[in-house]
């Protein structure tokens, strides 16, 4: 399977999506947006992983190349191809499907539970979640939310934001939360993005971030796997 990433920032990298590809032997190629790299031809890749970034989705006057990403994501939905998106990534799919991608009525920063709400592990897309912790703990940094895109199957949620995870026709997975963190991704965040540490219900401190059961980190990596395995 040929992968292409897209990276909005230098410090968002693709954390543990990049050890599973590497371990996994699939060839990678990279679109580095804030460096000027072109975007990818539609025939040069099977599946796309969209990463994070601090931008808004429509930030076309700061950010120029948003254009035509979108346009380049929405054509590689309609023309059946993989996808992950993480976090603004989702936000992209969950535009290229049609559905409304606004500010949240919580900025989610830390870690904090979610809940799966998939359905049934017999139906349709449900076996991305057979066997998951029902109300794992993972890492989050997002304001920005979305509707849930028309057909497709609502994963997972919080206290703070309803949409964090969907899949539409198992083949393209949009994940608000950041599974692929790791220690050195999470300092990476913390070091550009900390000035967004404002206190609020669901905003953790640097120090309660950096405080963490290291555990968790081999925990999120071993969802991801798993729903990177298991989507089609």
């Amino acid at each position: 399977m040929r992968i292409h990433a897209l990276q909005h920032v230098d410090f968002e990298g693709l954390g543990h999506i990049g050890a599973w590809i590497e371990h996994q032997g699939h060839p990678l190629t990279l679109t580095r947006l804030f460096a000027g790299d072109p975007l990818p031809r539609l025939e040069d890749f099977d599946r796309l992983v969209i990463m994070g970034g601090p931008m808004n989705i429509y930030e076309d006057d700061r950010y120029p190349w948003l254009a035509a990403e979108r346009a380049l994501i929405r054509a590689a939905v309609e023309a059946g191809k993989s996808a992950i998106g993480i976090c603004l990534g989702a936000q992209l799919l969950a535009d290229a499907l049609g559905s409304k991608v606004y500010a949240g009525a919580n900025k989610e920063i830390g870690w904090w539970p979610i809940r799966l709400t998939g359905p049934a592990g017999d139906e349709k897309d449900a076996g991305l979640l057979a066997g998951l912790p029902e109300q794992p703990t993972v890492f989050h940094w997002h304001g920005d939310t979305f509707d849930l895109p028309q057909g497709a199957v609502h994963l997972a949620e919080s206290e703070g934001c309803r949409s964090q995870a969907f899949v539409f026709d198992n083949r393209i997975l949009g994940l608000q939360f950041h599974l692929e963190s790791t220690p050195d991704t999470v300092r990476a965040i913390l070091a550009h993005c900390g000035h967004e540490l404002i206190p609020a219900r669901y905003v953790q401190s640097e120090a309660e971030i950096l405080a963490s059961d290291p555990a968790l980190f081999a925990n999120i990596n071993r969802m991801l796997e798993t729903l990177l395995n298991r989507l089609a």
